[in-house]
């Protein structure tokens, strides 16, 4: 542990020319009295550090010196890919090990590039969950199953009461919840039960493109829950108002279905959400199918009179 902050401490400051024992502590997230034992240290060791005294000083490696430990090992430059999704990195308990990748990167740039991080970092933020998410602790079953996915190795788990083995070849989060893609299919994190790393690996599949496959079955699946299918005709502001009122996924089936006079064939989840979306057309739209919807919205329209004479 002491090390690997030895190795930080050495790399901010060669990446930036300087720093006082506060701003140390601060990146490093240790005492001053820590910093100043750890500086003792680097100096014992051969490595030309020095305080400069007085206002505006702080620790400084010798003009010249650079350090040869700026080379990346294979899991930080995995997971320097991964920057700029600190919360996720965090989650799967990944976070030394891109931080300790961002200082190699810094430190290999020249002097005139290092403030490059810091100026992306204040202009770019991918920000992950949805609103309103809470702060809800991740699963216990994501950092070893993302140590699975980073060594390819197979893990052993309970899923739906059942006990299964598993060839893990990735991890998803989709707005604040995770889920993990495996032997073809999909796996919410957070239904695992316990999870046991095996020693045994699998051979991935160089050809598998997890984006890709994440798309495809997102689509099929988000179609799949468009089970009902309303029949509506639109005025001309209601044709203008269908993108912003139906389901992205049912969209584009919807418009080629538009006929000249309006009529529109829309998939919805079911009647309930088919209810609420209607409603947000106001008068711009006439529900011809099915009669149970076509009833609510009478009723609606009667009560929404009622309330405003």
């Amino acid at each position: 542990m002491r090390a690997a902050r030895l190795m930080s401490l050495l790399l901010l400051l060669q990446g930036r020319g300087g720093m006082t024992a506060a701003e140390l502590a601060k990146e490093l997230e240790v005492s001053e009295r820590t910093v100043h034992r750890d500086v003792l240290a680097l100096s014992e060791a051969g490595i030309p550090v020095y305080a400069d005294r007085g206002r505006g000083g702080g620790y400084r490696l010798l003009d010249g010196y650079r350090t040869r430990l700026t080379g990346l090992d294979r899991a930080e430059a995995e997971a320097l890919f991964l920057s700029g999704v600190p919360g996720a990195l965090r989650e799967m308990g990944l976070q030394e090990v891109a931080a300790t990748a961002r200082l190699k990167a810094a430190a290999a740039l020249s002097p005139g590039l290092r403030d490059a991080p810091a100026t992306a970092a204040q202009r770019f933020h991918l920000d992950a969950p949805g609103w309103f998410a809470g702060e809800k602790p991740p699963p216990d079953a994501l950092v070893p199953l993302a140590r699975a996915v980073w060594n390819d190795r197979r893990v052993a788990t309970v899923y739906k009461d059942r006990l299964r083995v598993l060839d893990p070849y990735g991890l998803v989060l989709k707005a604040g919840a995770w889920y993990l893609v495996a032997s073809g299919a999909i796996y919410r994190v957070d239904r695992f039960g316990a999870v046991e790393v095996l020693e045994e690996t699998f051979e991935r599949d160089l050809a598998f493109d997890l984006a890709a496959f994440w798309a495809e079955q997102s689509a099929v699946f988000t179609r799949s829950l468009l089970r009902t299918q309303i029949t509506l005709r639109l005025t001309e502001r209601g044709v203008r108002m269908l993108r912003f009122v139906a389901d992205p996924a049912a969209l584009d089936d919807a418009l080629a279905s538009l006929q000249p006079d309006g009529t529109v064939r829309l998939g919805v989840e079911g009647i309930d959400v088919a209810y609420s979306q209607v409603l947000r057309f106001g008068p711009e739209a006439e529900v011809l199918d099915p009669p149970e919807l076509r009833e609510m919205l009478r009723d609606a329209t009667s009560r929404m009179s009622a309330l405003y004479g």
